[in-house]
């Protein structure tokens, strides 16, 4: 149970930290935390690649300037070991968007996002 516990929370921490400012707008640290086949389902429909992300993130804007990227009701399952899927809320300016990510461990023991999906959601 432990174990299970401690790869949700890793998971959870590489999330959070995928919205905070400073990692958004670094290549190299956006790029520690992408698997190198990552995905992404944009909640405007669009999809990236890894390479696209990191080209793309750092001018990706988060809301109007200081405006953060709010999440609520982040929830974690362990899929398999090394495997977690994560669901949540964001809400930015207003606007909400459901959120799936699946996190996977590496053979180097990393923690990365395999795969992320946001959905607008209604108010």
């Amino acid at each position: 149970m432990d174990d299970e516990r401690d790869e949700i929370e890793q998971a959870v921490a590489g999330e959070l930290s995928l919205h905070r400012p400073e990692v958004r707008a670094s290549r190299e640290g956006a790029g520690a935390l992408l698997d190198p086949e990552f995905v992404e389902v944009g909640k405007s429909g669009r999809r990236w690649d890894r390479e696209r992300m990191l080209a793309d993130l750092p001018s990706m804007s988060s809301g109007e300037p200081g405006e953060e990227i709010e999440v609520r009701d982040m929830r974690g399952v362990r899929l398999a070991p090394g495997l977690v899927h994560l669901t949540y809320t964001t809400v930015v300016g207003g606007r909400r968007a459901l959120r799936s990510a699946l996190w996977r461990r590496d053979a180097e023991g990393r923690w990365r996002t395999y795969y992320h999906q946001g959905t607008p959601a209604a108010d």
